[in-house]
């Protein structure tokens, strides 16, 4: 469960730093998301729905470098879309990590290999590549053949030039427990961490069929853990959060953890769900009603237990309780036994479907600038 020990130090004083100035809300990770567009279209991805009026947007380096500064976590991950389709991604990346961001640039690696050169390694920079397993599993579920083995031939090209490396997989119910454990033995073979997160629901996502439910992840993530006993894979997570994945933990999700930023603004509440947008950072931390999310709370939320709304619960329970923490890493995920008590679904809220109107929204904001700049260019043309 290896978390680099420098940035884990850092990590750990910013949040007794937040704990002992008795902020009751802070952010762990931004999930900075400068575009939408990509180069891949995977059957469980509820990302990339979008006219291309708004695939087409970018947020420009000011922008991202003003998000991390506005929102003030440690650490920036970069997902998308792609992100190295985005023409300043170099420069973006550049200047958070002048700044002493930890940068998690995540991509599929298509384009990683020729656009190396565009970055330095540095103790603050790692890229997550995407992989869902092994080869024919990962390529199905990119719906493109190749892509595994383009990626990891830009996994090798990047630590060979000296830049650190993990990988990140979205786990379906459709792959069962021993091939999850044969990709985490590939990748101690080629020597990179992993990020395990089971699939969200996206209502929007092509697949519906595959994506786990709660009971369902527990078992699977239990019986991943139980093959995996005596290994040394090595986890790019938290003790507590691979103890919550196998059912151990009775978490309730911390969604201000790691708020998103994206071309329509801070979204509401969180980096899977959008329920809106704030224009600030403030806005968003201020007027978002955080105890009407979450599983139990809300009905699209019900079954989520992804890495981004959870591991900053564990990592606040870390600090909490170090003891509780240091056991489970020392002693590892427990695979047997009584698992916590689920969240009683019951009393959750319906679920809203606003998509449309935010994408409608957005639109009518994309045309009323493209106007407004056409008659400046016909007015400034005729002076």
């Amino acid at each position: 469960m290896a978390i680099p020990f420098f940035k884990e130090i850092k990590i750990g004083s910013y949040l007794l730093k937040q704990k002992l100035l008795g902020r009751k809300r802070f952010p762990l990770v931004l999930m900075l998301e400068p575009l939408f567009r990509c180069n891949l279209a995977c059957a469980g991805c509820g990302k990339i729905d979008y006219p291309d009026a708004i695939l087409n947007r970018r947020m420009t380096a000011q922008e991202c470098w003003d998000a991390a500064e506005e929102c003030g976590a440690p650490m920036v991950a970069i997902p998308g879309g792609e992100p190295l389709i985005h023409k300043e991604i170099g420069e973006i990346v550049r200047g958070l990590v002048a700044r002493k961001k930890f940068v998690s640039l995540c991509t599929n690696a298509l384009l990683l290999e020729k656009k190396l050169n565009l970055f330095e390694p540095s103790p603050y920079l790692f890229f997550s590549v995407h992989l869902d397993g092994l080869r024919e599993h990962h390529d199905k579920s990119v719906c493109q053949t190749g892509v595994f083995d383009r990626a990891v031939s830009a996994i090798k090209a990047a630590k060979a030039k000296g830049f650190s490396v993990n990988v990140n997989a979205t786990i379906f119910d459709n792959h069962p427990a021993d091939q999850i454990a044969k990709f985490l033995d590939f990748c101690n073979e080629i020597g990179v961490g992993v990020s395990l997160s089971p699939g969200y629901a996206y209502e929007r996502a092509p697949d519906q069929e595959h994506f786990l439910n709660r009971q369902k992840t527990k078992n699977l993530f239990r019986d991943v853990f139980a093959l995996g006993k005596g290994k040394k894979w090595n986890f790019m997570h938290s003790s507590l959060f691979l103890d919550f994945l196998a059912g151990n933990q009775d978490y309730e999700c911390t969604p201000w953890g790691m708020p998103a930023r994206n071309i329509f603004g801070w979204q509401k509440p969180c980096y899977l769900l959008g329920e809106g947008y704030a224009k600030t950072f403030k806005e968003l931390m201020d007027t978002t009603d955080w105890d009407s999310y979450g599983t139990g709370k809300y009905e699209k939320c019900a079954d989520c237990m992804a890495h981004c709304g959870y591991e900053p619960t564990a990592a606040l329970d870390a600090v909490k309780n170090p003891l509780k923490a240091m056991k489970v890493a020392l002693m590892g995920v427990r695979t047997t036994g009584p698992m916590a008590p689920e969240i009683d679904l019951t009393k959750q809220r319906p679920a809203q479907y606003i998509f449309a109107e935010q994408v409608q929204k957005k639109l009518s904001e994309i045309r009323r600038d493209e106007g407004a700049a056409a008659v400046q260019k016909k007015t400034s043309t005729a002076a």
